[in-house]
């Protein structure tokens, strides 16, 4: 199971018994679970140093139950992560942590640019860990009788390891609500399975060490069936009339099979390597289209999405100092970067709406600020943070 990969689908299965019951029951359950864990030689001290202060958390439900109401557009969700601000947040996180990413190279066979691109995907460079006790988190989704449960049990116990074996602090152990956690979002189980000890301490720390993240993301990777010196891909040019039904990353072909249907490097020159591509055209034949080897196919794996894995790849490129996407995206409402974002909302909470914090990040409130003032403007009614609404509030 890959780190993130089961979290999608979890979205799509959620599902929860009664919380009133669960509520009740919890010390019950907890009770329960610590035997469960004593069978798997988790000691009773662990145990209780694991669950010491942790509640039924509804928050948790809530959240597996949501259904996302907002589909992101591909270009919003690019301009998101990967903007001149992670470019230069990620090339200052090179220059700093050059020798750790140096060593989880060598020792993998990953270049340090593509570590460096899922780290910063992933936790923005270590910013954002995710604040939900994972414990917490996996306990209340048991007791309740997610529908997931037995996977969330597996996870727990994975979790319990993890602090017997005090690699982690208990306190340092928060993620998102189904589990992702550290510099590069671990589940538990892939922790298990994957993690590696990249400062030699004796300890697998994905929180609070550097060395100890990268190299398990490289190991990840190396694991996937990452070609180290073989490129993920680049972006190409579509012949005029390209049948759509042809593209998928699976739909692999060698490099003169395309070349001679008119596709070429988005320069223009020919196409160029041995190794067989297939073509991703994420907003249709109308938008960006790129090659891509089997390199893709590892950073998918991380999180199963073509998305994801196209942010990890061009941000990849952004911090060999390459130029990103080329060609324009299919919209007349071009995307905002984060820091056009943090402007938009500051903008909308001048005119006294509850955005929360201008952080850049896009949540209901914020859409329903923009709705808001798309009404009022004459504006279709979206609530998307595009360049026309910003260019709107800025005019007054």
């Amino acid at each position: 199971m890959t780190p993130r990969a089961t979290l999608t689908a979890l979205l799509c299965l959620a599902g929860a018994a009664t919380a009133p019951a669960a509520r009740a029951d919890f010390q019950d359950c907890l009770a329960g679970l610590q035997s469960q864990a004593a069978a798997q030689g988790i000691s009773a001290q662990a145990f209780r140093a694991a669950t010491n202060g942790i509640q039924y958390d509804p928050k948790v439900l809530e959240l597996a139950s949501a259904q996302p109401e907002f589909k992101t557009p591909i270009w919003d969700y690019m301009a998101a992560l990967v903007d001149e601000e992670r470019v230069d947040d990620g090339k200052a996180a090179m220059r700093q942590h050059a020798q750790a990413l140096a060593n989880a190279e060598s020792r993998y066979h990953v270049d340090r640019h593509t570590i460096a691109a899922v780290w910063g995907v992933e936790s923005n460079f270590g910013k954002n860990l995710g604040k939900m006790p994972l414990v917490q988190s996996f306990a209340t989704l048991i007791c309740a009788n997610h529908r997931r449960k037995e996977f969330f049990k597996g996870e727990l116990m994975a979790t319990l390891k993890i602090i017997e074996r005090g690699d982690i602090d208990p306190s340092r152990l928060t993620g998102s609500w189904a589990g992702a956690f550290g510099q590069t979002q671990f589940m538990p189980t892939t922790y298990q399975r994957l993690a590696v000890d990249g400062d030699g301490d004796g300890r697998r720390d994905l929180v609070d060490s550097v060395p100890d993240a990268v190299a398990s993301t490289a190991n990840f990777l190396r694991v996937a069936k990452w070609q180290n010196g073989q490129p993920w891909g680049y972006e190409v040019r579509l012949p005029r009339g390209f049948n759509a039904s042809a593209a998928g990353r699976k739909n692999r072909h060698a490099v003169a099979h395309w070349a001679a249907m008119g596709v070429t490097r988005i320069d223009g020159r020919p196409l160029t390597g041995d190794a067989p591509i297939g073509i991703l055209i994420p907003a249709g034949v109308d938008g960006p289209a790129f090659a891509v080897t089997k390199n893709f196919d590892a950073l998918y794996s991380y999180n199963a999405a073509e998305s994801y894995g196209l942010a990890i790849a061009v941000l990849s490129d952004r911090l060999r100092g390459r130029p990103g996407i080329q060609a324009e995206w299919p919209t007349d409402d071009p995307p905002l970067s984060r820091a056009e974002r943090r402007d938009l909302q500051t903008r909308l909470a001048a005119r006294g709406y509850d955005v929360g914090e201008p952080d850049g990040k896009v949540g209901s409130k914020t859409r329903d600020a923009i709705k808001d003032v798309e009404r009022s403007l004459g504006m279709p009614v979206t609530g998307r943070p595009g360049a026309k609404v910003l260019q709107a509030l800025q005019r007054g």
